[in-house]
């Protein structure tokens, strides 16, 4: 039996967690984080986590942060940032540090599979 890809969703918005668990279906295992604090806290727990879905825009610890954290780390991660229009500046900050992908939040839900 195939074990489910885990994906950690990392939004400070519960319903926009709620919303991509949805759009992404039951094929997937999915961990939640409500800032980015409790971000790398599961990753350091949880090894096993294949891909984050990653708000920039969270109080906390923004996703920037948390990029800087994992990379420092070393944490083992695929990366792909969850971002608005307005947040360029940090999305091309998200690329320095070696983002692996962003999804734009008004982006067509069949972008994300």
């Amino acid at each position: 039996m195939k074990t489910k890809a885990k994906i950690m969703i990392v939004d400070d918005a519960e319903m926009n967690r709620e919303i991509l668990m949805v759009i992404l279906g039951d094929e997937y295992e999915y961990v939640q984080a409500e800032n980015g604090r409790q971000a790398i806290h599961i990753l350091q727990q949880d090894m096993n986590i294949d891909l984050m879905l990653l708000d920039i825009n969270m109080p906390v610890m923004n996703g920037i942060e948390v990029l800087e954290e994992i990379k420092k780390k070393n944490i083992s991660v695929k990366v792909l940032v969850l971002t608005v229009h307005n947040e360029v500046e940090y999305l091309l900050k998200a690329v320095d540090i070696g983002v692996d992908g962003y999804i734009m939040k008004d982006a067509e839900s069949a972008e994300l599979k």
